[in-house]
C-alpha cells in the first residue's frame, strides 16, 4: 500500500485522488508494488498501455532510437517522421498525418483545422465557426476544450470559457441536424463515450451521421483517443460502422505507454490547410515518438492485438453478463476488451468503494461517475488473467450482495 511520506504528498498538485497502491514495476498485464504484491492491471492507462507494461518489441524500438536521436524539433527533418506518417495513414486509411504528443492537443489541433477549412474551403463568416459537440463527452482538458464540458467538475472556476460550440445529446441524430446552421463547420463525438462509462450510442448514429456531415458539407471528426488502436477489436471503432471521419485523433497507446504521443489523420485538403507557421509543436513528431508510433503501428498492421481484444472481449461481455443476472451489476455495455459496468444500487457500493476492495485483492481499475468503473486490460492480457480478473470482481460482489443480504 502506499508508503510515501506526507511530507513529499505537500510538494505535488492535489488533482488526483488515486487509490492507495505505490507502484514500482510491470510487465506485460501485471504490475507490483513497493511491497511486493502484485495487481492484474486492469485500466491499462485508460488505453495508453494497449500492449501492455514492457512490451518487448516497443521497448526495443525505444532502446534503438534513445541511442541515435531523440529530438531535433521541426525545425530539422529527420529520418522517422516520413515513414510514420505513411505507416499511420495507411493503417487508418486516410491521407495525411499532423503529429503531437498529448490527446488534448491532438483535439485542439483538430478544432484549429476545422476552423480553418470552415473560414477558407467552406466560407463562414470570420470569427462565426460553430462546432457540434456531445453532452457528458471527454475530449481533454484544454481550456477550449473544457468550455463545452457538461462536467462541472472539469469546468467550474475555470472561465472565461472559449465559444464556438452547440452541445447535443449523445447519440441523438436529430439533435445534431436541427444544431446545424451555416456557422458549422463540424461535428465533433467519441465513436463510444470513454469517461462517461463505456456509452455507445444506437447503431445507426456513426452512419447517419456521416451521411448528415456529407450532405450539409461539415467535417466528420472522430474523438477515437480511448477508443482507438485495437481496444474494441478492431483498429479504429468507427470501423464497426464501416465509415471514416474526415478528421481522426489519436493518443494515449499510439505512445504504447512509453512516451506521449499523438496525431490527427484525415483529409489532406483539411490539414493540408496548416501551413509552416499556423500551427506547431517542439515535440511533436520527435525521433522517439515517431519510433515508438512505427513500433505500434506495426504491432497492429499484424491483426493479432484486435483479435484477441474482439475473441477476449466476449468471454469478458459473458463473464459481466453472467454477474448482472445473478443481480450485482445493473448494467453491463462493452465492446472488445473495454466496458463500463453499473453496480446494482442495492449493494450500497460505489464505483470508488469497489476499486479499494478490487485493488485489496490483487485487481486494478477505475471509478468513473458514481457507482460506475471502467474495465480495460491490456489486448494482450491472457485469457487465464483475464478469468482471473473476472473471478476478483465477481467475488467482491458476492461477498457485498452476502453483507447486504442480498445473496
Amino acid at each position: 500500500m502506499l508508503k510515501v511520506a506526507a511530507s513529499l504528498t505537500a510538494h505535488l498538485a492535489p488533482n488526483y485522488h488515486p487509490l492507495e497502491v505505490e507502484l514500482t514495476t510491470g510487465e506485460g498485464s501485471w504490475v507490483t508494488d513497493v511491497d511486493g504484491k502484485r495487481y492484474l492491471d486492469c485500466l491499462a492507462g485508460y488505453s495508453a498501455l494497449n500492449f501492455g507494461h514492457a512490451n518487448p518489441e516497443l521497448l526495443e524500438a525505444t532502446h534503438a532510437q534513445l541511442d541515435k536521436l531523440t529530438l531535433v524539433s521541426r525545425a530539422f527533418d529527420h529520418d522517422q517522421l516520413l515513414p510514420f506518417a505513411a505507416e499511420l495513414t495507411e493503417l487508418t486509411g486516410t491521407e495525411m498525418m499532423l503529429p503531437m504528443n498529448t490527446g488534448a492537443e491532438a483535439v485542439e489541433t483538430a478544432i484549429k483545422a476545422a476552423r480553418r477549412w470552415g473560414y477558407q474551403v467552406k466560407g463562414v463568416a470570420s470569427e462565426q465557426a460553430t462546432i457540434i459537440v456531445a453532452d457528458n463527452s471527454f475530449h481533454g482538458r484544454t481550456t477550449t476544450i473544457i468550455s463545452f464540458s457538461t462536467d462541472a467538475t472539469a469546468k467550474d472556476a475555470f472561465g472565461p470559457y472559449t465559444p464556438g460550440f452547440r452541445i447535443v445529446p449523445y447519440g441523438d441524430l436529430d439533435a445534431v441536424r436541427d444544431a446545424i446552421d451555416d456557422t458549422t463547420v463540424a461535428v465533433l463525438f467519441e465513436p463510444i463515450q470513454g469517461e462517461s462509462g463505456v456509452v455507445m450510442p444506437p447503431d445507426n448514429f456513426l452512419p447517419g451521421l456521416r451521411e448528415l456531415c456529407d450532405e450539409r458539407e461539415i467535417l466528420m471528426i472522430l474523438d477515437e483517443i480511448q477508443s482507438g488502436l485495437g481496444r474494441t477489436g478492431t483498429t479504429l471503432a468507427q470501423d464497426h460502422a464501416g465509415i471514416r471521419a474526415d478528421l481522426i485523433t489519436l493518443g494515449k497507446a499510439l505512445g504504447g505507454g512509453i512516451m506521449p504521443v499523438s496525431a490527427v489523420v484525415g483529409r489532406r485538403d483539411v490539414l493540408g490547410l496548416l501551413t509552416p507557421g499556423t500551427h506547431g509543436s517542439t515535440f511533436g513528431g520527435n525521433p522517439l515518438a515517431c519510433a515508438v508510433g512505427r513500433a505500434v503501428v506495426r504491432i497492429l498492421k499484424r491483426g493479432e492485438v484486435q483479435e484477441s481484444a474482439q475473441r477476449l472481449g466476449v468471454m469478458m461481455r459473458e463473464r459481466l453478463q453472467r454477474i448482472a443476472d445473478a443481480g450485482h451489476l445493473a448494467e453491463v455495455r462493452s465492446r472488445g476488451l473495454w466496458a463500463g459496468i453499473d453496480v446494482e444500487p442495492q449493494l450500497g457500493l460505489t464505483g470508488r468503494q469497489l476499486c479499494e476492495r478490487l485493488a485489496e485483492r490483487g485487481m486494478l481499475c477505475k471509478d468513473t461517475h458514481g457507482s460506475t468503473i471502467r474495465l480495460a486490460p491490456p489486448l494482450t492480457i491472457s485469457e487465464e488473467d483475464l478469468h482471473t480478473a473476472m473471478d476478483i470482481l465477481e467475488g467482491v460482489l458476492n461477498d457485498q450482495a452476502h453483507e447486504v443480504g442480498l445473496d
